[in-house]
């Protein structure tokens, strides 16, 4: 197939299917990148969550991302009064979905609901599916993925998050991992503004870092130059926020924006400071000074790669807030940013 593939004439048709979270919709991005490098006049179409849509789109390779509402529908599918409507959305998706046919779909997340979706799309004469052949450590994996893949690929069990879905696409499509890691999303502004972007929300309690800690690191930054700014995705994050700017006179809580706005200011900040979030994988994907702040050792998995102004900062309840500075003072040496 991958011989076929690379001496075709038309362009190759390819489906991403990564539905959610945030994260796992960022760590996927380099493997489409890598995807048009090997094959320049791909047409890659992205199916995911509504909400992650317009970020999907941001990726320079995506010719159209295909939204659907599978979270919401599992939910409204058994409420009497939203059955209809429903039904309704989900034969508009099957019809946005089976608008192309595909050469290739590639079903990166490995669960019931991508493997439904990756079915439910329609094959070019000669297309193939493809799907991990394996769970790997730390990632989550339903055996339906396996029985809807024409191919089914295996994967060392011990792999970054990122690399995953790199090697997936790369030994279904018949190229070499590129050495040079690209997310899509373009550089930070070249002209940053001296802000600091604190990210303290997180899905998981047990990622969240001390206030006493985000007060501390915060007020160094001001004494060094920075304002400081403070993203939140819901009520009780914007709650943090105003009770943070509260201990930290001057500090900014940024109103609740769009994935899309955020995506925007944060490329704009000289660096990002924060907790294992979606919001913190953005900044690795926008190329930002970052710091990553992990309560337990899952940076191997989903931290920043190979960069020194990336770097991850583990321990054990939480790491103290003179390991995270002092890994924010070698990102800034590293980058040049320092005001």
């Amino acid at each position: 197939m991958s011989l076929a593939l690379h001496d075709r004439q038309a362009p190759l048709k390819v489906l991403i299917v990564k539905l959610s979270s945030l994260g796992d919709v960022v760590h996927a991005m380099p493997a489409v990148m890598d995807i048009q490098a090997a094959f320049p006049n791909a047409q890659i179409d992205w199916v995911v969550e509504r909400g992650f849509a317009p970020l999907a789109a941001r990726c320079a390779a995506v010719h159209r991302v295909i939204p659907c509402d599978l979270r919401r529908w599992r939910k409204a599918f058994f409420k009497a009064d939203t059955r209809a409507q429903t039904r309704a959305e989900w034969q508009a998706f099957k019809a946005d979905l089976q608008q192309e046919a595909y050469d290739v779909i590639l079903d990166l997340q490995g669960l019931t609901k991508s493997a439904l979706v990756a079915w439910l799309a329609r094959k070019a004469k000669g297309g193939q599916r493809y799907a991990l052949a394996n769970r790997t450590e730390g990632s989550g994996y339903e055996r339906p993925t396996r029985w809807v893949a024409d191919v089914a690929v295996p994967i060392t069990p011990h792999i970054h998050a990122v690399e995953r879905g790199r090697v997936l696409c790369a030994k279904a499509l018949g190229y070499d991992v590129p050495a040079h890691l690209n997310y899509g999303l373009g550089q930070a502004a070249a002209q940053r503004k001296p802000i600091v972007a604190l990210v303290h929300g997180t899905s998981r309690a047990d990622k969240e870092w001390p206030l006493s800690h985000w007060f501390d690191i915060g007020t160094r930054l001001k004494q060094q130059g920075f304002d400081v700014a403070l993203p939140h995705g819901n009520e009780a994050e914007r709650l943090r926020s105003v009770v943070m700017a509260e201990m930290l006179p001057g500090a900014v809580v940024w109103p609740r924006l769009s994935l899309d706005q955020l995506t925007n200011e944060m490329a704009q900040c000289t660096g990002v400071i924060g907790v294992d979030s979606g919001l913190s994988h953005i900044a690795v994907a926008l190329d930002l000074p970052h710091v990553q702040i992990y309560n337990f050792d899952t940076a191997w998995r989903t931290g920043p790669e190979g960069l020194m102004r990336q770097r991850s900062v583990i321990d054990c309840p939480t790491p103290s807030v003179d390991a995270v500075w002092d890994s924010w003072q070698a990102c800034l040496h590293t980058e040049g940013s320092a005001p």
